[in-house]
């Protein structure tokens, strides 16, 4: 089942075209990996995607709604974490918690109930009341990226999420991700670590506002004959 699905995608902006006639889709529990340098448009893709920015032309349809014509319905069925975690460092927790629960439309009973689960599953129960701004940064990752799918959201986007973090805290993140696939929640992330891009199920190359590559990492490397992801990605954008 293809819960994103993206047809002859043109996000412009005046003269400039961030987004050239891309097309693509995203199955339901899939990690797909989206990479590209800066300026490739990945960050305008995001966004059309979570139904911020209205495409200039194509048809974009992501949890079963035209992000055209009913943007707040796309954004009520997915999550989102950026590289910044998105989290209020001046809230203990449980209030950051509370605040996002809330915005999502959850009820104080069930967003009690499912905090009491997700903090047991991180093991943060013991700094439930600490102000975020005092956690690690490997903590305040796992923690927004909990509270990015708090509601049980279709997809969830991760812009560049282990940016600045560690090799090993980056590992133990994408064991949330394998987490959050498993329960058929889609994950769209964005990485300039390629070698998180082996993680993923497909992976796909911008360039200059268009896919030039797309499928698993493995086919990707036998086609093109290098040994990583990286290798590629250097080669094809350069």
């Amino acid at each position: 089942m293809e819960i994103i699905i993206v047809k002859d995608l043109v996000m412009r902006f005046g003269s400039f075209t961030a987004n050239d006639r891309l097309t693509f889709s995203v199955a339901k529990g899939e990690i797909f990996g989206f990479l590209g340098a800066n300026g490739a448009g990945k960050t305008t893709t995001m966004k059309v995607l979570c139904g911020l920015l209205k495409p200039t032309s194509g048809s974009v349809v992501v949890a079963g709604y035209d992000v055209a014509l009913h943007p707040e319905k796309v954004k009520r069925n997915i999550g989102y974490m950026s590289q910044k975690f998105s989290l209020n460092d001046d809230l203990t927790v449980t209030e950051n918690i509370l605040v996002y629960g809330t915005i999502y439309g959850l009820g104080r009973a069930e967003i009690g109930k499912r905090t009491d689960a997700m903090l047991e599953r991180l093991e943060l129960t013991q700094v439930r009341k600490r102000l975020v701004k005092t956690l690690s940064l490997g903590w305040k990752q796992k923690l927004a990226f909990s509270v990015a799918t708090l509601h049980r959201p279709s997809i969830v986007f991760l812009d560049e999420p282990t940016s600045g973090v560690d090799p090993v805290t980056r590992r133990r993140f994408w064991e949330l991700i394998y987490e959050a696939a498993e329960n058929d929640i889609t994950v769209f992330v964005t990485t300039h670590y390629m070698d998180e891009a082996e993680y993923c199920d497909r992976v796909s190359i911008m360039n200059r506002g268009q896919i030039i590559a797309l499928d698993t990492p493995q086919r990707l490397k036998q086609a093109h004959g290098v040994e990583s992801i990286n290798e590629l990605f250097v080669r094809m954008v350069r």
